[in-house]
């Protein structure tokens, strides 16, 4: 595999670039000072006082929540990626309206519960939230749904409110921190795999040499280089996998890592049109969550593989590779115009390239050409000639 220093000489080449920058987008992507306890508590009282007001009024309560699903309330910065925009459009919650009566009355219920873990300095899951009164909110999914809505009405991150969410995760490689417990965690063994914590903030005493972090899409691809030993081979490195669409979590994990460590940052997803939108996640952020870009966003973010241009290069066998569906088709066409895709020429060029020969693989496809392929030549033949867009 040669020396180490020929094995990382692009990498080292790319986090000398990446450095020139790190002013310029640490002073862009300045972290807004943190809100305190009691401007929290102030803001949920002022929503309160509102409430209370209408009714002295014998008006019926309205509540309006900023619009997280219109891609018109968010703008593009290349030093943050997807933000929501001020004066974004919002949608109402009606107390007088038997189609949002219940949401009304959930929203009521965990702005209560967020008033009093930050009153009391105590944490709970959104889990614990729920499952404090099934009946009222009917899924996890609404509590979910409303805790995110609540940040992003009062302007505050989530862990700011006390709420946690438990992490689906997991982190290898060479790295040591402790949690916000005093827990000791070391990442270092390649048969111990860590779950991301669930309180990132907490994180400090981060120690590590890795020379660069890959995020893998699927814990399936993840769970194989663990097996391989790919953290050995290709040692100093950190693997991280969100298991899919990533939680915020390990976004939060990802942006951590780059914000302490400054070295570079790759993807592995499958050559599709859902792996391309998952690591757009990590790189520029989700419309959903455009109101905490500042913190959950990694623009370095360097697309590793699968490349669409692989699978000609590499002669990938016919037989491994699958026809886009409609859906795909759909999907590839929304990504391309998206805002952050004029930004990125030589993502575009592999996107149209995907759309034009119009079939996807997935990273497993690889062995179709070899068992160990993926492990002990592909990847280290990537890092090692600078293979990433």
């Amino acid at each position: 595999m040669g020396s180490r220093c020929e094995l990382f000489s692009e990498i080292d080449k790319l986090r000398a670039e990446l450095l020139k920058n790190v002013e310029v987008i640490t002073h862009c992507q300045r972290v807004e000072k943190e809100i305190s306890p009691g401007e929290i508590l102030n803001r949920i009282e002022n929503v309160i006082l509102g409430i209370v007001t209408s009714l002295s009024r014998d008006e019926a309560p309205v509540l309006a929540l900023p619009d997280r699903s219109n891609w018109d309330n968010t703008s593009f910065d290349s030093s943050i990626g997807l933000q929501m925009n001020l004066g974004s459009s919002v949608t109402t919650v009606r107390s007088d309206c038997p189609m949002s009566v219940d949401k009304f009355a959930q929203i009521m219920r965990i702005f209560m519960v967020i008033y009093k873990l930050v009153q009391s300095n105590s944490y709970a899951t959104k889990r614990d939230i729920y499952y404090n009164d099934t009946q009222l909110f009917g899924s996890q999914r609404n509590v979910d749904i409303i805790v995110d809505d609540i940040s992003c009405m009062l302007k505050v991150p989530r862990r700011s409110l006390h709420v946690l969410a438990t992490s689906k995760g997991l982190i290898s490689g060479d790295l040591c921190y402790m949690e916000a417990d005093g827990t000791r965690i070391d990442c270092r063994s390649s048969t111990v795999v860590s779950a991301v914590s669930s309180n990132i903030a907490g994180i400090r005493n981060i120690v590590s040499s890795a020379k660069f972090v890959m995020i893998v899409e699927k814990d399936a691809t993840f769970q194989r280089l663990l097996d391989d030993n790919f953290c050995t081979k290709l040692s100093p490195c950190i693997m991280i996998t969100g298991k899919g669409v990533p939680d915020v979590n390990s976004r939060l994990m990802v942006r951590k890592l780059w914000d302490t460590l400054h070295i570079p940052i790759f993807a592995l997803v499958d050559a599709d049109p859902h792996g391309i939108e998952i690591m757009c996640i990590y790189k520029y952020g989700s419309l959903s969550m455009s109101f905490e870009a500042h913190s959950l966003t990694v623009p370095s973010v360097m697309w590793l593989g699968l490349l669409p241009s692989d699978l000609q290069r590499l002669r990938v066998p016919e037989d491994a590779l699958i026809p886009l569906t409609k859906r795909d088709e759909s999907k590839l066409i929304s990504l391309l115009q998206r805002p952050y895709s004029a930004s990125q020429p030589d993502w575009l060029k592999e996107m149209e390239m995907m759309q034009q020969s119009k079939v996807k693989a997935e990273i497993q496809s690889l062995a179709a050409i070899a068992p160990d392929f993926l492990t002990n030549i592909y990847l280290p033949n990537k890092l090692r000639y600078g293979g990433w867009v």
